[in-house]
């Protein structure tokens, strides 16, 4: 089962720095191509193929470095350097659509002439970098989260350059060119409601607090619901990565109850019902000192 998940995830891993290449090599020629034929839209479709880039590495990263053992300096592993990469990510990135908006609003006051055709074709090269990086990802993605999240995530670039392609062809055939700044704000509103989503759940792990997917009352419910536990108090429940959850609580226990078996039928509970497998319960009683045990 072991080497299995290796070689899955050395597969994935593979497949995700082909994809990673392609794209930031291509996010490169979408900012010299703005720069060069004035094109805010292209700029604007940089800005998104760079949510990929930072998407593919941050999975790249979460295989790599969640691999790495935990240590004594670092008991909980290395997993959550992916959190700490994806909210710098979510800053940079409401800073970039921050910018475009603005001048994509200062271009319909003040147009600029875009290079239609040089526009149209850095945007067709990015649809086959993006096709391309889907077909590489498209095998693996139903075995990682990771892979899968970072596919997505191509398949939304792949609509703005789509985008892009149908306003450079507008732009040549009409000559309209608030076109272009049109588009660069449309794909601009597009990333940030992604990028909100994602500053949102990073701040959430990094503040840890309750995981998405998580109903806190659900858990001290069916904790209390054991016919030995007295009250529940204590309860905290976060995640190390934002996907898995980690609880500690106090228990009060009945008059008379184990308090080893409490806490194994407790831990087994949490892992069935809620998939909370790193569980650290200490009980409290009137006939016992506290005592604390881990499950994992």
């Amino acid at each position: 089962m072991g080497a299995g998940h290796d070689h899955t995830a050395g597969a994935s891993s593979r497949r995700l720095s082909w994809a990673l290449g392609l794209t930031a090599s291509f996010v490169v020629v979408e900012l010299v191509g703005a720069w060069w034929f004035n094109s805010l839209a292209l700029l604007s479709d940089a800005a998104h193929m760079f949510t990929d880039t930072a998407a593919l590495a941050i999975a790249l990263v979460a295989i790599r470095i969640g691999q790495k053992p935990a240590d004594d300096k670092r008991t909980f592993g290395y997993r959550r350097f992916e959190i700490l990469a994806a909210a710098f990510n979510a800053i940079l990135l409401f800073l970039v659509a921050g910018y475009i908006l603005y001048e994509g609003i200062g271009r319909f006051f003040e147009p600029q002439e875009v290079q239609s055709l040089g526009m149209l074709a850095v945007a067709t090269a990015g649809l086959i970098v993006n096709l391309i990086s889907m077909r590489i990802l498209a095998p693996a993605k139903d075995a990682s989260m990771n892979v899968k999240g970072a596919f997505l995530e191509v398949w939304a670039d792949m609509l703005g350059s789509v985008g892009v392609i149908a306003a450079a062809a507008a732009i040549w055939l009409t000559g309209a060119q608030w076109i272009d700044p049109l588009i660069a704000i449309a794909i601009g509103l597009m990333v940030l409601p992604r990028t909100w989503v994602l500053l949102r759940d990073t701040m959430n792990v990094l503040l840890q607090g309750v995981p998405h997917g998580f109903d806190l009352q659900a858990v001290r419910n069916a904790i209390g619901a054991h016919p030995e536990v007295a009250g529940v108090h204590d309860l905290h429940l976060w995640s190390l990565t934002g996907n898995d959850g980690t609880l500690t609580a106090h228990l009060t226990l009945a008059a008379g109850a184990d308090p080893d078996l409490v806490r194994e039928g407790v831990a087994a509970g949490l892992e069935e019902k809620f998939a909370i497998h790193h569980v650290t319960l200490q009980t409290e009683g009137r006939d016992y000192g506290d005592e604390t045990s881990t499950h994992r």
